[in-house]
């Protein structure tokens, strides 16, 4: 949005481009599967428009060599993004990671139980303590591993705050 207010440059047709696929983005490819996928035709037709929009802009001979660049480069930055983000999403804990630290909680609940199992309050409480930070170590993994899905789901927030920004005509180019 910012490479777009350079002098010279025609920034209509990018800002609203660049509107379009945020807002198709967060709509459509953010959240659960959508966001590992990365194949939603509505935000590939974004893109590609988004790309076609900045490219033109960006070959136009009154816009300049190093305006130009600019434009480029600050298209790379948001295709980047967009690939790290799908690549993201579709990283899942592999199962090892999951059954390992499941089965051996488990195990220690169990062998720690047996050692308790005629023994008084204090060590059934050492027990029970153990048995809980197990369990909500379990519980942490099982939420962190799915940042697109899960109980901890990434902020799209940046988004809508440039999305913001540029309805409201932050980006414009002064008179």
């Amino acid at each position: 949005a910012w490479a777009a207010t350079s002098p010279r440059v025609r920034s209509e047709p990018i800002h609203t481009a660049l509107l379009d696929y945020l807002r198709t983005t967060r709509a459509r490819e953010w959240k659960g599967a959508a966001a590992a996928s990365g194949d939603d035709p509505a935000t590939a037709r974004a893109i590609a428009r988004l790309e076609r929009s900045v490219r033109a802009e960006a070959a136009r001979p009154e816009v300049g060599t190093t305006t130009g660049t600019e434009l480029v480069v600050s298209l790379d930055g948001v295709t980047s993004g967009r690939r790290a983000r799908v690549a993201a999403a579709s990283r899942d804990v592999p199962v090892l990671y999951v059954v390992t630290p499941a089965v051996s909680g488990l195990a220690l609940i169990v062998n720690s139980g047996a050692l308790v199992f005629r023994a008084g309050l204090r060590t059934s409480l050492l027990v029970a303590g153990v048995s809980s930070v197990v369990g909500l170590s379990l519980a942490l993994l099982f939420a962190l591993s799915a940042s697109w899905s899960g109980p901890f789901v990434v902020s799209g927030h940046p988004l809508d705050a440039v999305v913001v920004d540029l309805r409201s005509g932050f980006f414009e180019t002064g008179p």
